[in-house]
């Protein structure tokens, strides 16, 4: 049987038998992709784009790296799967090396296949060991597509379905300074209003039905907003107040993307639940999960944990994500992050001094976005939130531009995302950023 098939029918077969995420599936025109390497990937033209988003910033380690797939290999020699009841040496492997990463007394690990499932099991498990309902969350965050998950979410694609939505979610607002919603006029200042915000809404609520509150460590695809001094600090001990947990999603700031295994240690907070995916394998395997703190895994002792999952600590999965954990540290690439977050900042503020149109910038590590506006007095997005397509002229024309000079990465809004993969170097930084700039140049023509 002759499997060979011509790029243009293998974009046929995609279009026209799969389904695209967020779009409306007529006038697609994905990238066909051959093949990647490093932070590079490659379309069946030969056209190379420089992957300055790590995909959906999961991608943390680089494509195509060689010890991933030979720990894939040599576990389905053993064995592919068991049910979730029995053990394999990569589960324990991977738990005892998570619990070794993770902040304090975070030692217990739930293995699911992706952050949303992660998001949706530490609700249930919040609500279970409280006896509670209530989560808060932040109006600007996103934390999965599945019911719970994009409930707990403020995130606008969340519209379409949130008639179905999950209940008891309570949303506060984000502690943006660039655009506080109290008119700070520092940081600190933004951090401790928003902190006593949430005390307030907490009180509002009945402190003795709230469950959790669900934070991620660092701000993702909401813009990177980050966090002022001290917030997760303040947040932590608002919550210990009310006995309320921490909910820690990690999904996307976690395993070095801003220079720690997890963001929250950044803040010097121990939450209650870490959730996690995306960097935990590199994307090269689905997989997520949630490491529980001792209090929490010790009321299961006698209680039967009411989780389960048919995927539940795969075994390649976990194999995969062993050696995902090494390449981190055997590579160094938690320090590659620092090193490189510092001259992609010194970098920005450059390329600040000469565009207009870039209102501000945020970053941690290799996590950032560069806010783009049409006045820096007045701060008016080029793109307003939540835009419709009448609106979007900017942003398309900025998106069609990267496309079309070799780039991956996200423009959101008046949003462009810098996450490349964790082992970039800075000839490779320096050419994203190139085109980077020709981006910013079509938000400076709108400029008044």
């Amino acid at each position: 049987m002759n499997n060979t098939f011509n790029k243009d029918e293998i974009l046929r077969n995609n279009l026209d038998y799969t389904l695209f995420s967020w779009s409306k599936q007529s006038g697609l025109n994905p990238i066909n992709i051959e093949r990647a390497k490093g932070v590079y990937l490659y379309d069946r033209d030969g056209k190379r784009y420089i992957d300055f988003s790590s995909q959906l910033l999961n991608v943390n380690i680089g494509h195509g790296h060689p010890a991933i797939m030979d720990a894939v290999v040599e576990q389905m020699k053993e064995v592919s799967y068991v049910y979730p009841g029995m053990i394999t040496k990569a589960r324990g492997e991977l738990g005892k090396k998570l619990s070794q990463i993770a902040p304090g007394s975070l030692n217990k690990t739930f293995f699911t296949l992706g952050g949303a499932d992660a998001i949706e099991n530490a609700i249930k498990i919040a609500r279970v060991y409280t006896g509670r309902h209530k989560i808060i969350a932040q109006y600007r965050s996103y934390h999965g597509a599945t019911y719970a998950a994009v409930s707990a979410g403020g995130d606008p694609r969340k519209f379409a379905v949130d008639s179905q939505g999950m209940p008891n979610i309570i949303h506060i607002e984000n502690p943006y300074f660039y655009r506080c919603p109290w008119d700070s006029k520092t940081p600190e200042e933004c951090g401790v209003k928003a902190a006593a915000n949430l005390e307030r809404i907490i009180q509002y609520e009945n402190p003795g039905s709230i469950a959790a509150i669900i934070l991620e460590g660092e701000s993702g695809t909401s813009g990177c907003i980050k966090y002022p001094p001290n917030y997760w600090k303040k947040v932590k001990t608002i919550c210990e107040k009310y006995g309320i947990l921490t909910i820690d999603d990690e999904v996307m700031s976690g395993f070095g993307r801003t220079g720690k295994w997890f963001a929250i240690e950044n803040h010097g907070v121990e939450p209650d639940i870490i959730c996690m995916a995306k960097g935990l394998t590199s994307g090269y395997i689905p997989l997520g999960g949630m490491i529980v703190s001792d209090k929490i895994a010790h009321y299961f002792d006698d209680v039967a944990l009411p989780l389960g999952l048919t995927y539940s600590a795969h075994a390649v999965a976990c194999a995969a994500a062993v050696a995902t954990l090494k390449v981190y540290e055997d590579e160094h690439l938690l320090e590659n992050t620092v090193k490189m977050g510092k001259y992609l900042d010194e970098k920005m503020a450059a390329m600040m001094q000469k565009h207009p149109s870039i209102g501000d910038f945020r970053n941690t590590g290799l996590f950032g976005a560069v806010e783009l506006v049409k006045n820096r007095i007045t701060k008016e997005p080029v793109t307003p939130w939540n835009a419709g397509p009448a609106d979007m002229e900017c942003t398309n024309r900025m998106a069609a531009k990267i496309r079309e000079l070799g780039m991956f990465t996200f423009v959101r809004w008046n949003w462009i995302f810098i996450a490349p993969p964790l082992c970039i170097n800075k000839a490779e930084m320096d050419e994203g950023l190139a085109i980077i700039e020709k981006a910013i140049e079509i938000a400076d023509e709108y400029c008044c």
